[in-house]
């Protein structure tokens, strides 16, 4: 195995995503940074891709030949975008069902670079008390501040947290809105750096937009975030669509970028929580018994 910076094997054996597929121009290296290593990625236009520990033969924006990897990293295209692993990732990555299904609009919103922790900003996007404040009159408006009750389960069959039963009133939802409405979120974390979130469609009311973040975790106090959306709209433009989500994104990186510290705190007494934070602390607990140590302050034993 090739040494790494990085010495968390939990994450090292994690999936990791690099790019949207459809933004990687075809034949032609690109390069990033992932757990504080320099990763090289290309694709063929076929829907394939490989992955590499840069190396200075083959450096970003010259043409790329399959065979000219000897030593390729573990590659693979889901949901639109390039995933790589710098450990053994499993076989398969998590499932998100409704991505296939074909009446749905598959956008990457935007890439965006964050000077903050992976798993604080996973724990930014399941708070909803922020909505009110963060994103007025979209996403949350006074004096609707309140966080009902919810569920929050951690599954060890599916090894994944999943809140239901969430709901709050939203000004405007998404562009398909046409007035402000009771929202119902479920949310998903199968992935340590990876969060999906489901809200119902002003289209469908019997089916959810789905709404993901996957992390790069460029080292453990920045990121870029590549948002996913997976949703129900046949009136707007993609540009109108993914502009909505910047928007709404441009809120919270601020927010992000303040926090202290980056990393995120795994001991419980170290923040105290409050009843609207039940998916926050299922998520830390979840990380400390994963075994996670990269992007957190790990809980004193």
């Amino acid at each position: 195995m090739t040494p790494t910076k990085c010495q968390d094997q939990v994450v090292l054996d994690l999936w990791h995503p690099l790019a949207a597929l459809a933004e990687v121009p075809a034949g032609f290296v690109q390069e990033t940074v992932l757990l504080e290593e320099r990763v090289s990625y290309a694709t063929d236009g076929g829907g394939n891709a490989a992955v590499w520990l840069s190396r200075p033969d083959l450096v970003a924006g010259c043409p790329f030949e399959p065979g000219a990897l000897t030593r390729a990293l573990p590659a693979k295209v889901a949901y639109g975008y390039i995933w790589t692993s710098l450990g053994t990732p499993p076989t398969e990555l998590f499932f998100i069902p409704e991505y296939a299904e074909p009446d749905r609009r598959r956008l990457n919103a935007a890439t965006v670079g964050v000077n903050v922790s992976a798993p604080r900003a996973i724990e930014n996007f399941l708070d909803m008390g922020h909505f009110p404040y963060v994103h007025t009159d979209i996403l949350g408006a006074e004096p609707h501040t309140e966080v009902k009750e919810y569920d929050v389960e951690l599954s060890v069959e599916r090894d994944e947290i999943v809140a239901t039963r969430c709901r709050f009133f939203q000004p405007k939802a998404s562009t398909a809105s046409t007035e402000g409405a009771d929202v119902e979120y479920i949310y998903r974390v199968p992935h340590p750096y990876c969060s999906i979130l489901y809200k119902s469609s002003p289209v469908d009311e019997t089916r959810l937009d789905v709404i993901a973040v996957f992390l790069q975790p460029m080292d453990q106090e920045h990121i870029r975030a590549h948002m996913m959306l997976c949703v129900l709209d046949d009136e707007n433009e993609d540009k109108v669509i993914k502009r909505f989500q910047q928007t709404i994104f441009g809120q919270d990186k601020p927010i992000l970028e303040n926090q202290f510290p980056k990393r995120l705190p795994l001991d419980p007494r170290a923040e105290t929580p409050i009843r609207a934070d039940k998916s926050a602390i299922a998520y830390r607990r979840w990380l400390s018994q994963k075994g996670v140590t990269y992007g957190v302050i790990p809980a004193a034993t």
